[in-house]
């Protein structure tokens, strides 16, 4: 694992600190991976979007289509 200094006015020090007590996590490192692994589903996510709205018109978000929706939703629960 590659090794990477950060530094941080006393202000988000603090913050950083009190989050890894607070949540649970064991160090100041964990918490500050953690924050990267939502960054990076957040783009992943961004991304996506982007992806599919370029893709060309969608389905009309009407009654019908969202009782699709949680009809295939049960079905992927039941199998």
């Amino acid at each position: 694992m590659a090794t990477m200094n950060v530094s941080l006015p006393d202000a988000l020090k603090a913050f950083v600190e009190a989050q890894v007590g607070e949540r649970g996590y064991g160090t100041s490192s964990e918490f500050v991976r953690d924050l990267i692994r939502h960054e990076q589903a957040r783009t992943e996510l961004r991304a996506l979007i982007a992806d599919g709205m370029a893709s060309g018109p969608g389905s009309e978000l009407d009654d019908d289509y969202f009782t699709r929706l949680r009809g295939r939703i049960r079905q992927a629960a039941d199998a």
